[in-house]
């Protein structure tokens, strides 16, 4: 693991040496300022990861340095420190800018676990700045995994390709749609990108929302209705749940899928229309063809290039990059600093079976985000679930803890495995800090 820069404003010098004494070993690059003045002059030079500032500074405010030190740089993390009873002033500072506060008399191990934790949220927050960059099309599709690697690379490739027809497999809440829009806007610079859900119109609208409807072809048609298909012309169709389309309506899409060509409700006119469909489903569409209620020769004109969307539990090296960029996200719609997510949290969050896979942690760090805004998210804040596995019975807790120390000694060993026994790229590929590593491989009596 990388080392840490961490410049420290503060002006007693002896506070400031304990510090450095304690904290050069492990890991940390530790610079000293005395001053409001020389801190922001050092901070210009120094870019540092971490900023330990105190409140109380000879020269100027603590506040109007944080306020300085933001302008130049808004995403560096700053930890304030106060004295013993400014603790309401430690607060304001996190409302304008902070990413959190320690109070003197503060223990040295829990104030080097907190800068741990900014920077590792500092270190995530340049990664997503990268993939960004590096992504023009694809940067919403989150992750370093190999399997989300290759998903992006496959969405490039496709995207640019000439195929007119895909198909987007994956269980729910793995984001198909996103899948959709990114192959769209590959391909397309300013066209319509138009969506349908397939199982949330009843039969008698689909074909009507599809294909359009003449005047009077139905009861209730009073006047002409363009269809979706003519609204996507020149563009992306996304069909999504295409499993819960009904039979007959199959038939009229395979109709439209072998030559762009179709009829609205009682229209006698055949139109045109150079359309990209995309399809999603989360069923086994070969399942539903045995069963009757999909029709073979439609899933196999879908299926000409066929994309999976990994499930969250085939991803779990994700987690904490999606788990920071949701944060910021929510973060910034709340108006709060986003919370400071534990390596505890994140390995709990990495042993969890994600049945409702990326919907349903973007839904718990919309939770975290508004309860504990700017805060340390630790393991109590999790909700029951996420802390004994989805659904399961209630047992033993001997049983259980054993359970989880047998599953956490199985990932740490895996990991320390595919790095060749090296503790520093394990613990990154964990999401923990290297001495987080030590102490459980210590606890759990692993031998190496």
């Amino acid at each position: 693991m990388s080392s840490l820069t961490v410049l420290v404003i503060d002006d007693e010098p002896n506070l400031v040496r304990s510090i450095q004494f304690s904290l050069n070993d492990q890991n940390m690059d530790l610079h000293a300022a005395y001053s409001g003045t020389e801190g922001i002059k050092t901070f210009t030079t120094l870019v540092p990861d971490v900023v330990l500032l105190d409140l109380g500074l000879p020269d100027m405010s603590g506040l109007d340095v944080l306020t300085q030190l933001k302008s130049l740089s808004a995403d560096t993390p700053v930890i304030m420190i106060s004295a013993h009873g400014d603790t309401r002033t430690a607060v304001k500072a996190v409302k304008e800018g902070a990413l959190d506060y320690i109070t003197k008399p503060f223990d040295i191990d829990e104030l080097e676990l907190l800068i741990r934790r900014c920077g590792e949220q500092q270190r995530l927050s340049k990664e997503l700045r990268f993939l960004r960059s590096k992504q023009i099309h694809t940067h919403r599709i989150i992750g370093n995994s190999h399997s989300t690697q290759q998903l992006r690379d496959m969405i490039e490739q496709v995207g640019s390709s000439a195929a007119k027809t895909i198909l987007i497999s994956g269980q729910s809440g793995t984001g198909k749609a996103l899948i959709a829009r990114s192959l769209h806007d590959v391909r397309f610079d300013d066209a319509p990108f138009i969506e349908i859900n397939c199982a949330a119109l009843p039969e008698q609208l689909i074909e009507a929302e599809l294909f359009g409807a003449e005047r009077g072809a139905y009861t209730g048609a009073v006047q002409k209705r363009d269809g979706l298909i003519s609204l996507a012309d020149n563009g992306t169709l996304f069909l999504d749940e295409i499993g819960e389309m009904p039979l007959a309506i199959q038939a009229k899409l395979l109709t439209f899928l072998e030559n762009r060509v179709y009829r609205s409700i009682g229209g006698g006119k055949e139109r045109k229309a150079n359309v990209v469909v995309i399809a999603a489903t989360n069923k086994d569409l070969k399942e539903a063809v045995d069963a009757g209620t999909f029709r073979a020769d439609l899933y196999y004109r879908l299926n000409v290039v066929p994309i999976n969307a990994p499930a969250l539990s085939e991803r779990t090296e994700d987690i904490a990059l999606l788990v920071s960029f949701f944060s910021e996200q929510f973060a910034k719609q709340e108006g709060c600093n986003p919370p400071i997510w534990s390596d505890d949290v994140i390995f709990q969050l990495k042993v969890y079976s994600w049945p409702g896979n990326i919907r349903e942690l973007k839904n718990l760090v919309e939770r975290i985000t508004i309860l504990y805004p700017g805060q340390a998210a630790m393991p109590k804040h999790l909700p029951s679930e996420y802390r004994q596995g989805p659904l399961q019975p209630k047992i033993e807790d001997s049983n259980y803890s054993s359970s989880v120390e047998n599953k956490e000694r199985e990932l740490i060993l895996s990991a320390l495995s595919k790095c060749g026994g090296r503790k520093g790229l394990a613990a990154e590929q964990l999401g923990i800090s290297r001495h987080a590593l030590k102490r459980r491989i210590q606890r759990l009596h692993i031998d190496l």
